[in-house]
């Protein structure tokens, strides 16, 4: 918006605010730009504005490729209409063409120190900027860089004029979009024009009715229907339609000067046309409520839980299968050639670092349940092997393979067992993998992952919370475990350190294994402790039990890990630097924490812990139980993995995933190596650090969500490095264990951020006018949320006892009774509850739609009986708007043209 701006006999248009979805104001001090910021506007504005276009000049499809054409054509319409005299022609033709000045430029007085500098011409016939193109200047310009690609811009005139004696209005629509020189800021071509002149002393009502229409321009429906209008009475209707939208602030309950931050996210436009029909329809029928398009059966209601055609029931042998590989094959070349790209190197790193320190931390854990009979050196190759080939092949490449806390429980058990029976356990296991596999492929051949439909967000809520406190409680045991191997010296009294002393004393001269001369030449006071220790010495003294403090060293390579990986992630949304620094910062915060804390580690010198035929039908009931948790395991990862909110787009693949998980069991059972399911927490990780933001958004916008990168390449490059890994001991022997128990406590914390069930749980310790604003606050009361969370926490305990005890052979079969206790529930809540705290089982949301199209038919069925005993009501009166959906494309000079996908600017 340009408002006209005098200096003695002087004119120039200024620009003072600009729009391309918040508001911007040129500020008082006239050198920056405001914080982007929500329009509030009066409702006296909007009321003059409508008047304006009632009254003033409306140009619909104006054939016009310059500005002084367009000034033209607006003043011989207002001379034709009979809104100005002939004598005010050039006059206000003089104003109109008056250069323009943007923020970036100077004023029409140059100060003492720009006296040496040169000027910009600013004149609007300046024709410079058409000989690059528009691609080359996005890059150049940071604002260009912010405005939507095929936008078109609404351009806004306001001033005063001593020669006017009432205002001088008029809306251009342009049938081409023109660039105009120096109109705009940018070298957008522009489709809109209004301008408003008018008498003194009303400055700031014309500076309002700006506003208003560059507001009303920037709204999706408004724009809309400026584009399609076909004449005046139309885009009045469209103001109407907005003022059916405004919301009033009481006058003496708000300060108009506070600047209203731009939301995280606004309505679209579909979801505020629906809910205009719906208060048209409610108005019709008489229905309509007096809180809005929010009350009654009309109220918007969750998200269905949908899980796609990928799990419908085929009734045929392997049908599913064969629908996945279908759905796979065309992706195959994007697969790979997606992978390509900046993001994918911190993926990679990323998810390596996790893998790595999942292999050691299981497989150190797998050693000590099993005697050694698998351990670190088997968890790197099995994770290698299998997580290779499970994204190579498998259906859902997102997806992380891993050992997993149900899968070392079972191990543990499975060994303790063999142990006390004298049963050979490397035996034993093999068969049990090979019953699992059989079974496994058994459930893909009959489309048995159709019943994962069942699960909502009850369950994989609790088993993700699960999941994430078994790597929480991990990463917290194996550093308080430190401070048992490596205690705290309480004992040391720094000013007695004169009475500390520590020597190696000789071993005994009749020891055989000694030689005469390896005890004549050897000076046993000068040996180290690692020394004395190699040769047979003994260590004498009360200062050879020191030892520095490591537990504390660990401890705080443990914490500081994971509190700095937080502080770089919550920076990438912190308003410090520019934001390809802020970008870049965030995505690879956890490999600076690592190279960080190492690199503490390394220059403090401190030794911390580093990386170091008979029964064979009987297997099959173990192996069931393994069955089950693979199944449930895998596919509730798969379905957290596949939610809609992560906008996956080349489809989903539960059969092929569960085919490949099978095959790969029998494998390691084969090859002795640990048994790999998806890893739910890694494999969000992998989603986070994959996904994709809108790259030009409007000053104050939130970044939009695109989706997510869906490859293959990062899985199978960090499943690549973990194998080499095996290689690398000399650099991994660098990087402390605490620092890896770090990322391990942040990844567990990550993935409850996004856990509805974790919000509500901290809803116990707020008071109710401190708690946020979630939408299932606002449905269901706050009693019926505690007990459906109580509910879950329960179940939580039980799962999380039953892991920590012997009964945790039953572990698997205890996930697969979440399913029971949630189907349970229906008894205890309503299902308009259930739809906000969880989701509809499928057979109750067919039931409830049945239920509702027989209401509907009933309802249809009543309005169409007579009625003998009243009078018929006289029908309504037409509004005085227009539906958004109905209004037809322009029918003047050219009726090809069609409108932009983007909003004016």
């Amino acid at each position: 918006m340009d408002t006209l701006q005098h200096d003695g006999d002087e004119m120039e248009w200024k620009e003072s605010a600009r729009w391309v979805k918040f508001e911007e104001k040129v500020e008082e001090g006239g050198e920056r730009w405001s914080k982007p910021h929500v329009s509030t506007l009066t409702l006296h504005s909007l009321f003059e504005l409508r008047t304006c276009i009632q009254t003033g000049s409306v140009l619909l499809d104006l054939e016009g490729y310059s500005l002084p054409q367009i000034v033209d054509d607006i003043v011989d319409r207002q001379v034709a209409d009979g809104l100005i005299g002939p004598e005010l022609r050039e006059k206000v033709s003089f104003v109109l063409l008056r250069k323009h000045r943007h923020q970036h430029k100077k004023p029409i007085h140059l100060s003492l120190a720009d006296m040496g500098k040169s000027n910009n011409s600013p004149t609007s016939d300046s024709a410079s900027g058409l000989h690059h193109s528009t691609e080359d200047l996005r890059m150049k310009n940071k604002f260009m860089k912010k405005i939507p690609r095929d936008a078109e811009a609404s351009n806004v005139l306001i001033g005063e004029v001593d020669f006017l004696d009432k205002p001088f209005v008029a809306f251009v629509r342009l049938a081409q979009a023109t660039t105009l020189g120096g109109l705009t800021e940018v070298p957008v071509p522009t489709r809109f024009l209004f301008v408003l002149l008018g008498p003194h002393g009303k400055g700031k009502s014309y500076n309002e009715i700006g506003r208003a229409i560059a507001t009303l321009m920037v709204d999706d429906l408004f724009s809309d229907v400026a584009y399609k209008a076909r004449d005046r009475d139309d885009l009045i209707a469209g103001i109407d339609e907005f003022l059916d939208e405004v919301i009033v602030l009481p006058p003496g309950e708000w300060d108009p000067k506070i600047r209203i931050e731009p939301p995280k996210k606004v309505p679209s436009a579909d979801m505020r046309k629906s809910v205009l029909n719906l208060n048209e329809l409610g108005q019709v029928n008489g229905t309509g409520t007096a809180g809005g398009p929010g009350g009654g059966e009309d109220e918007e209601m969750p998200i269905p839980h949908e899980l796609g055609e990928e799990l419908q029931f085929t009734g045929r042998f392997c049908g599913g299968l064969w629908l996945d590989i279908k759905r796979k094959v065309p992706w195959i070349l994007s697969d790979f050639s997606q992978g390509f790209h900046i993001q994918s190197i911190s993926a990679v790193l990323f998810i390596y670092l996790g893998c790595i320190t999942n292999a050691i931390t299981f497989g150190g854990l797998l050693g000590d349940a099993t005697d050694n009979y698998q351990g670190v050196m088997e968890s790197f190759l099995g994770t290698a092997l299998a997580g290779t080939v499970f994204c190579l092949l498998g259906g859902q490449p997102l997806i992380i393979l891993s050992s997993t806390g149900p899968i070392l429980i079972f191990e543990k058990l499975l060994y303790e067992f063999c142990k006390s029976n004298t049963i050979d356990y490397m035996e034993l296991r093999l068969w049990i993998g090979l019953h699992s596999c059989l079974q496994c492929l058994i459930l893909v051949a009959t489309d048995a992952s159709y019943i994962i439909k069942y699960i909502t967000r009850f369950t994989e809520e609790g088993f993700s919370s699960l999941i994430s406190f078994i790597f929480i409680s991990d990463a917290i045991k194996k550093m308080v475990g430190s401070f048992k191997y490596y205690p705290i010296n309480r004992v040391f009294k720094p000013d007695y350190v004169t009475t500390y002393r520590c020597e190696c004393i000789a071993p005994d001269q009749g020891e055989p294994l000694l030689s005469l001369l390896f005890f004549c030449c050897l000076d046993w006071s000068q040996l180290s402790k690692k020394e004395c220790v190699k040769y047979g010495g003994a260590l004498l003294g009360n200062a050879c039990k020191y030892v520095p403090d490591l537990a504390l060293i660990s401890f705080i390579l443990f914490f500081g890990t994971y509190s700095m990986t937080v502080s770089l992630k919550k920076f990438k949304t912190s308003r410090y630097f520019p934001t390809k620094c802020r970008s870049l910062v965030g995505d690879f915060s956890i490999i600076i924490s690592i190279l960080v804390f190492c690199g503490i580690d390394y220059l403090l010198g401190l030794d911390t812990p580093k990386l170091l035929h008979k029964y064979v039908c009987v297997f099959a009931v173990p192996a069931l139980l393994v069955t089950i948790l693979i199944f449930m395991d895998q596919q509730i990862s798969a379905v957290i993995v596949n939610r809609k909110e992560n906008k996956l787009k080349k489809g989903c693949g539960y059969h092929l995933d569960l085919f490949w998980v099978g095959i790969l069991m029998a494998v390691c059972s084969f090859l002795g190596l640990p048994w790999y399911v998806a890893a739910t927490v890694i494999s969000i990780a992998h989603i986070d650090s994959l996904k994709m933001e809108s790259e030009s958004s409007a000053p104050g916008e939130q970044p939009q969500f695109l989706g997510v990168r869906e490859q293959r390449l990062t899985g199978i490059l960090v499943f690549v490095l973990t194998g080499v890994s095996i290689f690398l001991a000399p650099v991994l022997q660098y990087i402390p264990m605490p620092v890896l128990y770090g990322v391990f406590l942040y990844m567990g914390v990550a993935s409850l951020a996004g856990i509805q069930f974790w919000e509500r749980i901290k809803l116990y310790l707020m008071p109710a006018k401190h708690q946020p604003d979630f939408s299932f606050l606002r449905h269901v009361p706050l009693r019926r949320v505690h007990l459906f969370t109580l509910v879950q926490i329960i179940c939580l305990a039980v799962l999380w006892t039953l892991k920590s005890t012997v009964a945790a052979i039953i572990f698997p079969v205890m996930i697969l009774g979440l399913m029971v206790v949630r189907k349970m529930m229906d008894l205890m809540f309503s299902q308009h509850d259930l739809a906000w705290l969880d989701d509809i089982l499928p057979e109750k949301e067919k039931k409830k739609e049945k239920d509702g199209k027989k209401k509907k038919d009933h309802k249809r069925t009543k309005a169409a009986e007579p009625e003998s005993d009243e009078e018929p009501k006289s029908p309504l009166p037409p509004p005085v708007k227009i539906p958004m959906d109905t209004i037809d494309l322009p029918s003047a000079p050219d009726p090809s043209v069609t409108p932009p996908t983007q909003p004016p600017v």
